[in-house]
């Protein structure tokens, strides 16, 4: 009897301190998770949370700040997680620090990183929502490597084609290897500079020219610089502009006079524009015209006639000898 309560009070001790080390577990993982701590409830949004689970910790500025209690999805762009934090970090967040997503690790858990905000803000409140941070974050770093890394090997693939290319160029080789090239590369840029120096040499002379012009020297500067010459050409012109005027209107009165005419013959009461514009003095004037031609004819056989006739015939035998002689 004695043997079996001995051995109860054993199996009683054992139970009992198995049950304070369970506890004891419980309440470390518990703290450690915010379970039995006192906690202070804030919201995160993400667009995307790369694996994140509830339990998982928060940290602010690396140190252990609390845990991730839920994830929900808002909509299809963004998902809000619950965050709850230590009591005793709270006084340390302000209401402009801002939230992103992290690792424990490389390759470890997920955790939600709380960094602070720059400059003065009120200190955060229960149920406030932190707003996500424009940094990237080690998923969207990884993605960019691995673009930059596809893009790095197109150009290296690239580069070893070019490279090939040129190696295999027969005609880019013999190119290269053509000594007349060279000696022509080298007359050609032995013309260029001659070239170059007959130019710096032109210059000069031109800036040479334009000096001695400026001081007065040679006929362009004699001209730009003596007065009188000056004076001469400027009466020159002035009596060349007077010319031009009476030009002017010397054309303009013969204009005038022409359009006078031309009014006259038009549609003036003289002389001409009867002769050139009235059809009736035209008709007088040809039917005179054809009576002076018929008068003349008549004339020529009276005289004809004349030179025929025995009383006037001698006359006309007298002027025709004595013409004879004046001819001889």
């Amino acid at each position: 009897m004695t043997k079996e309560t001995t051995n109860n009070i054993r199996l009683g001790i054992f139970v009992f301190i198995g049950m304070m080390l369970i506890i004891s577990a419980l309440y470390v993982i518990g703290k450690n998770r915010s379970l039995f701590g006192s906690n202070f409830k804030v919201k995160a949004r993400f667009k995307n949370v790369n694996g994140l689970l509830p339990g998982n910790n928060v940290r602010f500025s690396g140190i252990q700040a609390g845990t991730v209690k839920k994830i929900k999805i808002i909509n299809d762009t963004l998902i809000e997680v619950d965050l709850l934090l230590d009591k005793d970090i709270t006084p340390y967040i302000h209401k402009n620090s801002t939230a992103d997503l992290g690792s424990e690790g490389l390759i470890g858990n997920k955790v939600v990183n709380i960094l602070p905000g720059s400059g003065t803000s009120p200190l955060i409140e229960e149920g406030d929502l932190l707003y996500m941070s424009n940094q990237p974050n080690a998923a969207e770093i990884m993605q960019t490597l691995s673009k930059t890394n596809n893009n790095v090997s197109d150009i290296s693939e690239e580069l070893k084609l070019t490279v090939h290319r040129l190696n295999n160029s027969t005609a880019l080789w013999s190119l290269l290897n053509d000594s007349a090239l060279s000696n022509d590369l080298k007359a050609s840029l032995a013309n260029i500079h001659k070239a170059s120096s007959q130019a710096n040499d032109a210059i000069a002379d031109i800036n040479t020219i334009v000096r001695d012009a400026k001081n007065g020297k040679g006929t362009v500067g004699e001209l730009l610089s003596d007065k009188e010459m000056a004076a001469s050409i400027k009466d020159a012109t002035a009596h060349i502009r007077k010319a031009s005027q009476e030009a002017d209107q010397m054309m303009a009165k013969l204009d005038s006079l022409v359009a006078d005419i031309q009014r006259d013959v038009h549609s003036g009461p003289g002389t001409i524009h009867a002769l050139l514009k009235d059809p009736v003095m035209a008709a007088k004037l040809s039917s005179t015209v054809t009576n002076i031609e018929k008068g003349t004819a008549l004339f020529s056989e009276d005289m004809e006639a004349l030179k025929h006739n025995f009383l006037t015939r001698g006359y006309f035998r007298k002027q025709e000898k004595e013409n004879k002689k004046k001819a001889k």
